[in-house]
């Protein structure tokens, strides 16, 4: 799943031990998932995940996965780690893999996750725009 979701060979680098699967009452399917009891991702109904940061952070181990992330200014930093959007003129990376309505990660200029969201454009056209919405934030890193 990881893998379709994200890239060849990316689920390698989710570690083996330690995940464990929280299931729903009402349907049975896997609602969350975690690994050493933090928070990985959330399954949407329609089979697909929203990571967490701490997710986000477990798969930049792979080279892959940063097909699906977003590089931003160092002045968008602190916005991105209050849960605002991030906006396409602060955007200085997009990944190959992104797609509208795609789960990304969202990176400092060091490389480090600051957030995770919704990618609102592909990722081609979010570096040629200089105005509008890139990613929709669902998460940011509370510092």
């Amino acid at each position: 799943m990881v893998d379709y979701l994200f890239g060849k060979n990316v689920s390698k680098a989710i570690p083996r031990d330690g995940v464990k699967l929280e299931y729903s009452r009402r349907s049975g399917r896997v609602k969350l998932v975690y690994h050493d009891d933090k928070l990985f991702a959330t399954m949407r109904p329609n089979g697909s995940m929203a990571l967490s940061v701490y997710g986000a952070t477990l798969l930049l181990k792979s080279r892959p996965f940063l097909n699906n992330c977003v590089t931003v200014a160092d002045d968008a930093v602190p916005f991105v780690k209050g849960g605002k959007s991030v906006f396409c003129k602060f955007v200085t990376k997009a990944g190959s893999r992104i797609r509208p309505r795609s789960d990304v990660a969202i990176l400092d200029g060091s490389g480090r996750v600051i957030g995770v969201g919704t990618s609102v454009l592909a990722g081609k056209f979010i570096q040629q725009f200089k105005s509008g919405a890139a990613v929709k934030v669902r998460e940011g890193l509370r510092a």
